[in-house]
């Protein structure tokens, strides 16, 4: 190579660059954004599909449910149960020393995380109504409704038992029901998610 066609950069180690140089830096450049370019559709596809982002809220309209009924929505593949409670359900719920529960945490998503189970700390924060995620703790099956111990749910499944307030009692369930994220979007429609 003719000395007058070199570069006259050098590095930092007083060494001239080469043709060389470049052309090893620029594969090396080229490699990089083209693995890339291969890459992002894989990791794109990771993304949630539509149709799942679209059930990531959904907003309920509450004033339909009488005292002492309870409904069932499907929220992010699971149930939720929503129950408007009797003054007495409630009463009942109020007269638990938190202390005494199997878990006094509230396992409420609105709230912080060692907030304890009371029954205010469990409602929705609207009058008598109750929102709970509705699959046990101890193996997600679904409890039924208005049953158990304490008249408020019961897992057949393997006998775990929970209050008015979706507090465990007794059973292998080691915490409380749930309480999803939520805020009131009305004074009768509910957002969950």
């Amino acid at each position: 190579m003719k000395q007058g066609m070199r570069s006259a950069v050098t590095d930092q180690n007083g060494q001239e660059a080469t043709r060389r140089d470049f052309i090893y830096i620029a594969a090396g450049g080229a490699v990089a954004l083209g693995g890339a370019f291969t890459l992002w559709p894989f990791i794109d596809q990771m993304n949630p599909a539509a149709d799942t982002l679209a059930l990531a809220s959904i907003r309920i309209d509450t004033a339909a449910i009488e005292t002492g009924e309870q409904i069932t929505v499907n929220w992010r593949g699971g149930p939720v149960f929503l129950r408007r409670r009797t003054e007495d359900e409630i009463a009942e719920a109020e007269a638990v020393d938190v202390d005494s529960l199997p878990d006094p945490v509230a396992r409420n998503d609105n709230l912080s995380a060692d907030a304890p189970a009371t029954e205010e700390n469990r409602s929705a924060g609207n009058g008598t109504l109750l929102i709970v995620k509705g699959n046990c703790t101890h193996l997600g099956c679904v409890p039924l409704g208005e049953a158990g111990d304490y008249d408020g749910w019961y897992c057949p499944c393997h006998g775990s038992h929970y209050d008015t307030a979706g507090r465990i009692r007794r059973g292998p369930a080691p915490e409380n029901l749930g309480v999803p994220p939520l805020s009131w979007t009305s004074e009768t429609e509910v957002q969950i998610g």
